[in-house]
């Protein structure tokens, strides 16, 4: 194709949120709230892990990488997202969109693959209780950290390494919140239904079927409990009902945005709100007022400050 007669984009706009200015002052102030409060409640979290010696057990590590996951996904969009709720020019640089798909898609593939470790370490806890500690070692918890970001960092780099040669010559207005995959490559001046069909591969099945895995894990926790004791029922469910809060918070719209992501519809911007700003604050808040250990653990920490 030649682009010589064309304009080459050095920049997108972002539409975000089409709204009276009333409501996106409202807007403004809601998502500045939720955006403190995820990073105050993760890193309350990751503090009180790394500080409490009663919390130095698999579970709590794993939670704690999962707040720094969080907050560093929140991080990635939110904070620009807030931004350009009163900003009148609501535009993204090439290289920034392209550093937002990286980071984005790095910090989510890093956290699929260690909520499947966290389902993990539920499985063992709950039908191998005797043999926890041994098989949840510390060797193990590093590799399951180390696997998670090795994950992620290989899922961006295999989508975003096909992206940024792209060349960008004609419309360059994105409908959403933040830069996406999806979006993004549609805007190429090329012929892009190859990748288009590798991200489905990539991000959604990806999702989708991590997705599958967890729900079938917790099902077999839920049916071994079930086998040995009928009370043990009731205690396990109690457990893995926050993980699976979690997992379906966070695989929901995942599998929405990916697994159909050039079909465009009303709930677009929804989900990835949802994606990127509400379940990084659901994490912490689901975690520590279900978990009385946690509870203890913060209390404590705040009276000795």
């Amino acid at each position: 194709m030649d682009l010589s007669n064309g304009s080459v984009v050095t920049e997108f706009i972002l539409l975000g949120f089409s709204a009276p200015w009333e409501l996106q002052i409202v807007f403004f102030v809601t998502f500045c709230l939720i955006y403190g409060a995820t990073v105050l409640g993760n890193i309350l979290i990751m503090v009180t892990v790394a500080c409490s010696s009663s919390l130095h057990f698999p579970m709590y590590f794993l939670l704690g990488n999962l707040s720094v996951l969080d907050l560093c996904l929140s991080t990635v969009t939110t904070p620009k997202m807030i931004r350009d709720l009163l900003a009148e020019h609501k535009t993204i640089s090439i290289w920034g969109c392209m550093a937002q798909m990286f980071f984005m898609h790095f910090f989510g593939g890093a956290e699929m693959t260690l909520l499947i470790a966290m389902a993990f370490d539920r499985y063992v806890a709950i039908c191998k209780p005797l043999h926890y500690r041994t098989i949840m070692s510390h060797r193990v918890l590093g590799g399951f950290v180390v696997l998670s970001w090795t994950i992620g960092f290989i899922h961006t780099m295999s989508q975003v390494v096909l992206t940024v040669n792209l060349p960008f010559c004609g419309p360059h207005i994105i409908d959403n919140i933040f830069c996406d995959l999806p979006l993004v490559i549609k805007l190429a001046c090329v012929e892009t239904y190859t990748l288009e069909l590798f991200v489905i591969a990539d991000s959604g099945l990806l999702s989708l079927i991590c997705f599958l895995l967890l729900l079938v894990s917790y099902t077999v926790i839920l049916v071994t409990v079930q086998q040995r004791s009928s009370g043990g029922l009731s205690k396990a469910l109690s457990t893995l009902s926050a993980h699976i809060t979690v997992v379906t918070l966070f695989f929901g719209p995942c599998i929405f945005i990916y697994a159909w992501p050039f079909s465009s519809f009303a709930g677009n911007k929804i989900l990835a709100v949802f994606y990127s700003v509400i379940t990084p604050l659901l994490n912490p808040i689901i975690y520590t007022l279900r978990n009385q250990k946690m509870q203890k653990a913060m209390r404590k920490l705040v009276s000795t400050c």
